[in-house]
């Protein structure tokens, strides 16, 4: 096994596979507030993280101006302890295509009125519009937020002050808007967590988006989610949620359940099907890339009449 190597894409067979990254939290009380993005949201999209026009791209047909500085608005549960409110994720929260609308139908005069422009468009978890007078404002993904004390996650003021106690207020207006509508009514009647705040994220514009190489150099990209579709589209390639087993070469693969994939890629690389199966991974929120061939899948033994094992997935996950 080799580790970041950079061989010849035209000359090998190669299958890349990422995992999620999570944050590096250490030593948060110096700064001002997290890094913005997850690890492999910047890897994906570049440092500036223009997440909300790849997502509009993903899941819709409309033509995108690259020029154009986007924001991402979902509706979302915010669940109170003792001192602080966590951000739950949306897979949390059993939200409906209908329930969606509805809140968005409520929500509507507000958002228009503070961003100054219409809803490019909408689905069950995301609503996209021209950032407006928010284009400033840095903001952190429900991704990487969920789970978390929303002090540290709530959008911050950069260059011009002011624009997060703006947003602050318009979202305050639309909880209270929410908090006495029928959706929340019907969802407490059927013990649902209530639809209690909307979050902002992803702001920024296609003209933003750095991709790496391995995804330029790439046949098909596959994974459901809609960075994915986006960054596809984007680049004019082929896109898949699941995996098509007889185009292996060239895939560029970001999997919910990844270890479900390994057998497939070592028997691949027996095979000859495949040369390279590349697994990049963000150990401590950094970087990583690390090559396997057919002779890496043996595990070599000191003790010479032993049978030499498979390497497993979680020797290669932990390792």
């Amino acid at each position: 096994m080799t580790e970041n190597s950079t061989p010849s894409k035209a000359a090998l067979r190669r299958f890349t596979l990422m995992l999620s990254g999570e944050d590096a939290l250490d030593g948060l009380d110096g700064r001002d507030g997290p890094s913005q993005g997850l690890p492999h949201e910047r890897f994906l999209l570049g440092e500036l993280i223009p997440l909300a026009p790849v997502l509009l791209l993903g899941q819709s047909n409309q033509i995108v101006d690259p020029a154009q500085v986007i924001a991402c608005l979902q509706p979302v549960h915010f669940h109170a302890t003792r001192d602080h409110l966590i951000l739950m994720g949306q897979n949390q929260i059993d939200l409906t295509a209908e329930e969606s609308a509805q809140l968005l139908k409520a929500a509507l005069p507000f958002i228009e009125e503070d961003f100054q422009s219409s809803v490019l468009f909408e689905n069950k978890h995301y609503w996209f519009i021209p950032a407006g007078p928010f284009a400033s404002l840095v903001s952190y993904s429900v991704d990487q937020a969920h789970g978390r004390n929303i002090d540290w996650w709530m959008p911050r003021d950069t260059h011009e002050d002011g624009i997060a106690k703006r947003w602050r207020k318009l979202q305050n207006e639309i909880q209270m808007l929410w908090h006495i509508g029928s959706v929340n009514e019907e969802r407490a009647q059927r013990g649902m967590p209530s639809i209690n705040s909307v979050w902002i994220s992803g702001i920024g514009k296609l003209n933003d988006v750095q991709t790496p190489d391995v995804l330029k150099n790439s046949q098909r990209l596959v994974g459901q989610h809609p960075i994915l579709a986006g960054l596809a589209r984007l680049l004019g390639i082929s896109h898949r949620a699941t995996m098509d087993e007889k185009n292996l070469a060239g895939t560029f693969a970001w999997l919910e359940q990844p270890q479900s994939i390994w057998p497939q890629l070592s028997t691949a690389l027996l095979d000859k099907q495949l040369d390279q199966v590349a697994i990049i991974d963000f150990p401590k929120g950094k970087f990583r890339e690390r090559i396997f061939t057919a002779k890496d899948l043996k595990k070599t033994s000191w003790a010479f009449w032993k049978k030499a094992e498979p390497l497993t997935w979680k020797e290669i996950s932990q390792t």
